[in-house]
């Protein structure tokens, strides 16, 4: 793996946010950056997964998770994933507590959500 040092038993975990026009997208989209500052795993597109681009699903199937971040139950992201067949964690970020259209997206909101994410993915 490029850039590793670990004597190739580093875990690749990548992280996609579905980015969606709500406030729970750009909640999705700023705990993914949380996550990626954490160090959680690796920020990257799931747009391109959804347009099939063999660069980034060959990443995707080759990965040790990829974290897929829904803002919402319609969970756009995961239907990518699912469509694309490539396994992932999903989470639902409504389920942490957070209303589609209604919760504002604070500071303090996104690094609790992050928090908790990461907890699930380290678990």
């Amino acid at each position: 793996m490029a850039g590793c040092t670990c004597g190739g038993t580093c875990e690749t975990n990548l992280l996609y946010a579905c980015s969606g026009a709500a406030n729970t997208g750009l909640l999705a989209d700023q705990v993914m950056r949380a996550l990626m500052r954490d160090k959680v795993g690796v920020g990257t597109c799931l747009a391109a997964i959804g347009a099939g681009l063999s660069g980034y699903l060959q990443s995707a199937q080759s990965a040790t998770r990829n974290i897929v971040l829904d803002g919402c139950p319609v969970a756009c992201g995961a239907k990518i994933f699912q469509k694309a067949g490539i396994p992932f964690q999903h989470h639902i970020l409504t389920e942490y507590g957070v209303e589609k259209g209604k919760t504002p997206i604070t500071g303090d909101v996104i690094e609790d959500v992050a928090a908790r994410v990461a907890a699930k993915v380290r678990a």
